[in-house]
């Protein structure tokens, strides 16, 4: 294509979006050596037009009307940071309809409808490109895809969700209850006002169905990964982790299996020597396994208007330079239809917290029980005495339904009050 200058159309200018146009303002000239033309901003499409922005364009590039950017000709790159269902997947069906490129950050849509809009682009020969969807500024997404296309990945794990790795680690290093650390996060900014897609894992379950449809070349959707947040996790269980020699982390984790896909999303004890335990504060990174390159981690800032912004213009120049060049990046890999497991069939080990009767036989009847629905017991302790007696259980890897059966059958127990928390065990045994 042969152009002067490429013009960029921006869906939305809150957090990422501002982010994006300050740092393509800033960049300005290096974009432009990249691609090998300048790439302007053309058009931003807002909801409030008289909302005051932290980005330095003219006020005349602000209109309401998305399809004044989807539709004109003088936009030749599509970015779509408004987040949500719709409008934004209408407006990327229609500019990957009309042979524009489209870069955006909207974890939500990919996860969830994410396979419409890329036999779209397939089907168009255009870019769908997303790096600033999973882990804000962490180059993650294209490493995976093209620079690690012919590799075997074993597994993913990774703290993917910033909030709550900083609402963890104030539990963890300064002693705070789960809600003094929220409300901490809240008054930093780190939280949302509803928190509840961070801290009860949602929006760590989309990155980790976009994580494993890559990883694994098999189309898996935010629906199918077993989720669980950090609102159970209390202080007692970070103390006794501790103890033990572990860090309690959100982690999301994807394997395949024989042929088989599992995708989870689950507080976790890791052990301390885990390169995820040392993970502090809102930062992500994530553990990748590959069968010929071993282990690869990557680190950084995993949220934030400037990090996911500053992704969001890689992306917008890697587009604009294909438009010029008139080359494609790599577009769908799911290739496969792989089965994902449902967590009854996953394994794990597991730390269960039980407060029981100070009197004898009891650890006899609960080892009993562990052993009836084959769960074997690695280390146990007694903490307390009397009424306040708890037993402190960690075992071997085992399945995920023979877990479960066990935490019934231990919850009818004359001699166990109360199953007080389960926190599964990772990064540990194979």
């Amino acid at each position: 294509m042969a152009k002067d200058s490429i013009g960029v159309g921006l869906l939305g200018c809150g957090i990422v979006g501002s982010g994006a146009a300050r740092h393509l303002l800033a960049e300005a000239e290096a974009v432009a050596r990249a691609v090998g033309v300048p790439v302007e901003i053309r058009r931003v499409a807002v909801r409030n037009l008289a909302k005051k922005r932290d980005v330095d364009l003219d006020p005349s590039l602000f209109t309401h009307s998305v399809d004044d950017i989807v539709e004109a000709d003088d936009i030749d790159v599509v970015v779509e940071v408004i987040g949500g269902i719709e409008p934004a997947r209408t407006c990327i069906l229609k500019a990957l309809e009309l042979g524009k490129p489209v870069v955006s950050a909207n974890k939500e849509l990919l996860s969830t409808l994410g396979q419409e809009l890329f036999i779209k682009a397939d089907e168009k020969g255009t870019d769908l490109l997303f790096e600033a969807a999973v882990c804000g500024g962490i180059p993650l997404i294209r490493p995976l895809k093209e620079s690690l296309a012919g590799e075997g990945i074993k597994q993913i794990i990774g703290i993917v969700n910033g909030t709550t790795n900083f609402i963890l680690t104030r539990m963890s290093e300064s002693g705070m209850s789960f809600s003094e650390a929220l409300a901490e996060a809240e008054a930093l900014g780190y939280a949302e006002e509803d928190p509840t897609a961070d801290i009860e894992g949602f929006d760590a379950a989309a990155k980790a169905a976009i994580l494993a449809s890559i990883a694994f070349r098999s189309r898996v959707v935010a629906g199918q990964v077993y989720r669980e947040g950090i609102s159970q996790v209390t202080h007692r269980d970070i103390e006794f982790a501790q103890r033990l020699g572990y860090t309690v982390k959100l982690v999301a984790i994807a394997e395949e299996i024989d042929g088989e896909i599992a995708v989870r999303v689950h507080p976790a004890m890791l052990p301390n020597a885990h390169p995820l335990s040392s993970v502090r504060d809102s930062f992500n990174a994530v553990f990748v396994e590959g069968a010929s390159v071993g282990n690869l981690m990557f680190y950084g800032r995993g949220a934030g208007s400037d990090p996911t912004g500053s992704a969001v213009v890689g992306d917008i120049v890697a587009a604009s330079r294909n438009l010029i060049t008139g080359g494609r990046h790599l577009g769908c890999t799911c290739y496969f239809d792989k089965r994902v497991l449902p967590i009854d069939e996953m394994e794990s080990q597991y730390y269960m917290l039980l407060s029981v009767a100070d009197k004898p036989g009891v650890l006899a009847e609960v080892a009993s029980t562990f052993g009836s629905h084959e769960i074997s017991i690695r280390s146990v302790w007694q903490e307390g005495f009397g009424d306040e007696a708890q037993l402190v259980i960690v075992t071997h890897r085992g399945k995920e339904a023979n877990l479960q059966a066990t935490v019934d059958d231990l919850g009818v127990l004359d001699s166990v009050t109360k199953v007080v928390s389960v926190l599964r065990v990772e990064g540990e045994e194979e």
